[in-house]
């Protein structure tokens, strides 16, 4: 059974950072970032493959935001620097047993989900 347990994120000024962190239990071997705002539909922001060790990226948040895993404490990061207004959204942690590059944009690939964290950048 998989498991995914969200902390951090929070309220930050523009140009601010915050870190997002997933806890996984479970067998998974992708583990990615969501973002939904109000209006606006669930979309890609980060993933990291296990077997590969490499790390995709929305184009809004690449050279921004940093993807990580902790093997040893089970755990990815998300490291947002940079931050804008727009990044403003309930962000979630995403796993799945799809260990294909071209599968971690798609929503569908993913099983199990946390339930969210809010981060909020004012300007």
């Amino acid at each position: 059974q998989v498991q995914l347990a969200e902390t951090g994120g929070g309220l930050v000024q523009a140009g601010g950072s915050l870190r997002l962190s997933c806890e996984v239990t479970g067998s998974v071997y992708t583990v990615a970032w969501f973002r939904h705002s109000p209006g606006k539909e669930r979309e890609f922001v980060a993933a990291i493959m296990y077997n590969e060790g490499s790390a995709k990226y929305a184009d809004p948040v690449k050279g921004r935001f940093t993807i990580s895993r902790d093997s040893a404490r089970n755990t990815v990061y998300l490291q947002m620097n940079g931050l804008k207004p727009e990044d403003t959204a309930m962000y979630f942690c995403a796993a799945g047993r799809s260990a294909r590059a071209q599968d971690v944009y798609d929503i569908n690939t993913y099983d199990y989900w946390g339930r969210g964290r809010v981060v909020t950048v004012s300007s």
